[in-house]
């Protein structure tokens, strides 16, 4: 069996909602423990389907030695949601956020990987987010630490969960569209669960996972 596109659109649908999403955060809780406040999880959530961001670089000026310009250039990110961490008292992003990728039609491992290699890459330029209206007051700066959760179906291949969890990347399972009970933490390797919060650093400073 293969995942049908009807499934992959559902379920990105479902995530893009604040609640859904934190159900998701539920299933691996380290990334559940980045949220400011459980008491007031809507709104310390900020869901992103299919985000945006303005990546950032300076330009030299022709004919001006040691010149330069700032230039900044809109591009999709090649997840399916990011999910930002909010303070719920000082309506501020915080430093944290989770990029989520679901398994897609027609995508193998080095398909679905290589979207997480290419979302690394990208984001250790400068970058701030391109914002829905209900959040454009708050600060749009990109992130300390970026973090990566990957969803996949029962007709993901198995080389994929392998691939994943000896990348060390976490991953749940989606067994159903009907119900957020039917998703399922894959945890054969449950020591790299803590082991994505140890905190490395990119040449550019960012740290990344």
């Amino acid at each position: 069996m293969t995942v049908e596109k009807e499934d992959y659109e559902e379920l990105l649908s479902i995530y893009s909602s604040t609640l859904d999403a934190i159900e998701l955060l539920r299933l691996h809780r380290p990334y559940l423990e980045l949220m400011p406040s459980m008491r007031r999880s809507e709104e310390s959530l900020i869901t992103m389907p299919l985000p945006i961001v303005k990546l950032r670089k300076s330009q030299p000026m022709p004919g001006v030695p040691s010149g330069a310009i700032n230039i900044s250039e809109a591009m999709q990110l090649p997840c399916d949601l990011a999910l930002l961490m909010c303070d719920p008292d000082w309506k501020i992003k915080t430093g944290r956020e989770i990029f989520v990728f679901i398994h897609r039609p027609d995508e193998d491992l080095s398909d679905l990987l290589g979207r997480w290699r290419q979302t690394q890459v990208l984001l250790t330029r400068d970058y701030e987010w391109i914002f829905p209206l209900r959040y454009q007051h708050m600060l749009n700066e990109g992130a300390d630490k970026i973090y990566p959760l990957f969803v996949l179906f029962n007709e993901s291949p198995e080389r994929i969960r392998r691939g994943l969890s000896g990348a060390h990347l976490p991953f749940v399972i989606q067994t159903t569209i009907a119900t957020q009970e039917s998703l399922a933490v894959f945890d054969s390797a449950p020591e790299y669960l803590e082991d994505l919060l140890i905190e490395t650093e990119d040449p550019s400073g960012r740290e990344l996972s």
